[in-house]
């Protein structure tokens, strides 16, 4: 498994950094590719665990929309045991249209997760945001819209199949210090508007380090919580980011 994972790598190392990669999006870049493979290993007296998290972004930027798709897949082990089978997939859009600094979203969002006892979920829904801080150097934005959650997941040993409604807030920070150090999070709360505790946390947050323009030596720490199946996970995982604009 481990050394698929090192053949992936290399694949898509090369593929980016084959061409000239601009630093941002600017009036002849409206395309960007990421690849963070990441992971952490610890063995000792004879007990191995490991986590691979694998990150696909591929974003489309023009002046009054851009379309989002990202891919997560997080795979660990513990010994012989399984600990992380976890994949998630986004594909989401804004529309700049209206009042400044603000913008309307739409997203859809498949997960499964062996960690978090999800079988399949499935989440679509819209909304609005607002960048009360938009910079290349600094950004803030708070979001808020209404998701809708058709979900089968794993309680008490059971599979159980229902869906609701979710209000879907989110808080989104980016610092850049001299196109070098780059520090993101992303944290949503996700309450169901008819159960009060059915809700889900997800906080995704990065700090890195650019080496070359297509390449930064990169560290996450994720959080995630699904209340209904009393199920939560939180992830520490370092590695290399490879990027492109085109």
């Amino acid at each position: 498994m481990i050394f698929k994972e090192i053949r992936y790598i290399l694949f898509l190392a090369i593929i980016l950094c084959t061409a000239k990669a601009s630093a941002q999006y600017n009036d002849s870049t409206f395309y960007h590719i990421s690849f963070a493979p990441m992971g952490s290993i610890n063995k000792a007296n004879g007990n191995t665990a490991y986590l691979l998290n694998n990150n696909l972004k591929f974003n489309i930027r023009k002046k009054d929309i851009s379309l989002n798709f990202t891919n997560t897949w997080i795979y660990g082990r513990q010994n012989v045991g399984l600990t992380n089978n976890d994949y998630s997939s986004f594909i989401d859009f804004n529309l700049y249209k209206g009042p400044e600094h603000f913008y309307y979203w739409g997203l859809l969002n498949y997960n499964t997760s062996y960690s978090l006892k999800i079988n399949n979920q499935l989440l679509s829904g819209a909304g609005i945001a607002y960048s009360i801080i938009d910079k290349p150097t600094a950004y803030f934005n708070v979001s808020d819209g209404i998701l809708y959650d058709t979900s089968d997941l794993l309680l008490a040993g059971n599979n159980v199949t229902y869906h609701t409604y979710r209000n879907s807030f989110r808080l989104a920070i980016k610092f850049n210090i001299n196109n070098v150090v780059t520090v993101e999070s992303n944290t949503f709360l996700q309450n169901s508007l008819d159960r009060g505790y059915d809700y889900i946390i997800r906080s995704t947050n990065g700090l890195s380090f650019k080496l070359r323009s297509w390449l930064s030596i990169s560290s996450s720490l994720n959080y995630n919580r699904q209340n209904r199946t009393g199920s939560e996970n939180l992830l520490f995982t370092y590695g290399m980011n490879f990027e492109k604009y085109f």
